[in-house]
């Protein structure tokens, strides 16, 4: 009688480190299948660096029942709200100043000016002192 005991324990064991491993594998593809929708969208939204991804908090996000992720363009544009660098051609939180010119600019000659160029620079230049 020991031995069914036994060898009925030794089967509950084994169905449920079974079960056990098929939530596991299950919660794994459910994470590839939303990492593979997100990287989809990422490339039709246009985003240069898909390791802006990693910013993204995806357990949070739902996977409908043929695999398609949920919300998954209303996610990116929200990532491109708050991260605009990742995306080409959104605004840039950096700063929109020129570079500056390679010389210096010089001050013009008198000879290079004409008459009356020159009576206003020189009016400038009296008023000043």
């Amino acid at each position: 009688m020991t031995d069914e005991v036994d060898s009925t324990e030794n089967w509950q064991l084994r169905a449920e480190a079974a079960e056990a491993a098929l939530v596991q594998m299950q919660k794994e593809v459910m994470e590839k299948i939303v990492r593979a929708e997100l990287k989809a969208e990422a490339i039709k939204a246009g985003m240069i660096d898909l390791d802006g991804l990693k910013l993204i908090e995806t357990d949070k996000l739902n996977v409908t029942e043929t695999g398609e992720l949920k919300d998954a363009a209303a996610v990116l544009a929200q990532l491109k709200r708050a991260k605009p660098w990742l995306f080409p051609g959104g605004k840039s939180s950096s700063s929109a100043a020129t570079a500056p010119r390679p010389e210096p600019p010089r001050p013009r000659h008198a000879n290079e000016m004409s008459r009356e160029e020159w009576l206003n620079a020189r009016a400038a230049l009296v008023r000043r002192r």
